[in-house]
């Protein structure tokens, strides 16, 4: 069985895969702002009520782990923002609320793991059809798409600094998957694909992709484009 941090855990396809992991007996850290209360009272599950983007606060996942863990096997980088607005109406403060969950929020979380984490571990990045170049792109992400498109870089390169310690990074590009943050930024829109569905699909390849796979982008999208 395996410790599994995964972040954005309070609703949607993070939910989904907490409980997921959970239900096959692995050990599951919740990180997230606010705790969703359907993981609450779960043997296999811990919740941390933690802002990734806060330095400070992720202090208490080092705590955890020092204090309780001691290991982590799979890290699932799921937390993120969207900002859907015309270019010329987002503030730099949008810029930074968004990169600092999306970017540095994983990459200071993944930080604070690797001391725990050996050959053998894997880190998934939740990144979107949207910051892979070429793909068709959308107006109103410019500070969503290029941010997950930093993401992609970020894990492409840790794949390479960390790949002597066999230590696997990893990226799955999504398409539209029918969550609450969807819904929030495109009213009406109706995707083709659960966040069950590809909550099981991520849950899988978090736990088997790093044998074939390493320092690579699958997109995952049923949509073309």
């Amino acid at each position: 069985m395996k410790n599994v941090i995964i972040t954005g855990t309070s609703r949607g396809i993070g939910l989904e895969l907490a409980l997921l992991f959970a239900s096959q007996g692995h050990q599951v850290a919740a990180i997230s702002r606010k705790v969703a209360p359907q993981l609450l009272g779960n043997p296999n599950i811990t919740c941390l009520s933690v802002d990734i983007s806060s330095e400070k606060q992720l202090q208490e996942v080092v705590a955890f782990l020092e204090t309780t863990w001691k290991k982590v096997d799979v890290i699932i980088h799921n937390a993120g923002i969207l900002v859907n607005k015309p270019f010329l109406e987002i503030t730099p403060n949008d810029f930074e609320k968004v990169y600092k969950v999306n970017v540095f929020g994983a990459a200071h979380l993944t930080q604070v793991c690797i001391p725990y984490m050996n050959s053998g571990s894997h880190v998934v990045s939740i990144s979107s059809m949207g910051g892979i170049q070429g793909s068709m792109k959308f107006p109103g992400l410019a500070a969503y798409s290029s941010s997950k498109g930093a993401l992609i870089t970020l894990s492409e390169l840790l794949a390479e600094e960390y790949k002597e310690q066999g230590i696997a990074f990893n990226v799955l590009a999504l398409g539209a998957v029918q969550t609450e943050m969807l819904q929030e930024a495109f009213p009406g829109y109706n995707a083709p694909t659960t966040a069950l569905e590809m909550a099981d699909y991520i849950m899988n390849f978090a736990l088997t992709g790093n044998k074939y796979y390493n320092g690579k982008v699958l997109q995952v999208s049923s949509t073309t484009p």
